[in-house]
């Protein structure tokens, strides 16, 4: 949990600690737990956090982009002063006990002067690329994004320490007061966008994909034969919270609406995924591109929509 600390000494400004645009093919999934109990509330009071949470998690939105590769930079001025490389990324998805008391996976740890520290954990085996007792500046390349020690989605996770202690970089001072953005943060400007919770990614496809396929981001088509047994829009999405609908859509080549189908989530969903669509009914489907699009919405306010597009026929 992060706690108000008397912080001694200049705090380092941090920049973006990876090589993407948010809101668009990264997005962060969790931030630091500001609960002192057993729950857990990221700096709004929002849920995007877990119990004992200790830093801000940059995330990818598939697998496919984490092996296309996605550098993680220095997120200020400072000198190495631990890593680690070696450990094999998924490993943790097998077999959780193989990374007990190496839950960073491969890592590096910077230190900024004054007792502050940043430490960068899940990087992909075999692509942490500086040395320890190395000097870096602010952007300096120290690995890719990757899927190491103790985690379920390629991302990475940044932590920010004074004296030892964790510090949100969103809400430094500590108070909790629920706003969207608090009045001082240790970001550089423009700090990163909250994002209470948003659609990933969609696509088509002939049947319910896998969740480890919309995960892996290999569940979209986009082509269809016209005898495909059903068409199936499906979207991606973070973040949910009990009462979100997610809306899933269909049209034809014509213009004319297939499917409209909405679902209510149950749960809170730190990564979920719903689908929709509709079987084929004897003769084969009209030729031509398909439209789909899939929005979430919560009490009204619309949280975002993933377009997507298929061709069915040659």
């Amino acid at each position: 949990m992060c706690l108000a600390l008397p912080l001694r000494g200049e705090a380092p400004r941090l920049a973006q600690p990876i090589d993407c645009t948010l809101g668009e093919d990264c997005y962060i999934q969790n931030y630091v737990d500001h609960d002192p109990g057993p729950g857990y509330a990221d700096f709004t009071c929002g849920p995007l956090s877990y119990d004992g949470h200790k830093g801000t998690d940059f995330a990818l939105i598939s697998r496919a982009a984490m092996t296309a590769g996605v550098t993680v930079h220095a997120a200020a001025a400072g000198r190495v002063t631990a890593l680690r490389d070696g450990m094999t990324d998924g490993v943790f998805l097998e077999d959780p006990a193989a990374v007990k008391d190496r839950e960073c996976g491969n890592g590096v740890v910077i230190d900024h002067g004054e007792d502050w520290q940043t430490q960068y954990c899940h990087l992909q085996k075999d692509s942490v690329s500086v040395t320890k007792g190395q000097s870096v500046k602010a952007g300096a390349p120290l690995g890719r994004v990757g899927l190491s020690g103790r985690t379920e989605f390629p991302h990475v996770h940044v932590s920010l320490r004074h004296d030892g202690k964790a510090v949100d970089p969103f809400n430094p001072d500590g108070d909790h007061a629920c706003e969207e953005m608090p009045r001082r943060t240790l970001w550089q400007d423009p700090a990163p966008h909250y994002r209470p919770g948003g659609m990933l990614s969609a696509g088509f496809s002939d049947a319910v994909p896998a969740y480890d396929h919309v995960k892996s981001g290999r569940a979209a088509t986009v082509h269809l034969p016209a005898d495909a047994p059903a068409l199936v829009v499906w979207g991606f999405a973070f973040g949910g919270r009990p009462g979100d609908r997610v809306m899933l859509e269909i049209n034809a080549p014509d213009g004319s609406r297939i499917i409209s189908h909405t679902v209510e989530l149950e749960n809170p969903m730190g990564l979920f995924f719903r689908a929709a669509g509709k079987r084929r009914s004897g003769s084969a489907w009209p030729k031509g591109v398909y439209h789909g699009q899939v929005s979430l919405q919560r009490d009204g306010q619309h949280l975002g929509t993933q377009h997507t597009t298929v061709t069915i026929g040659p």
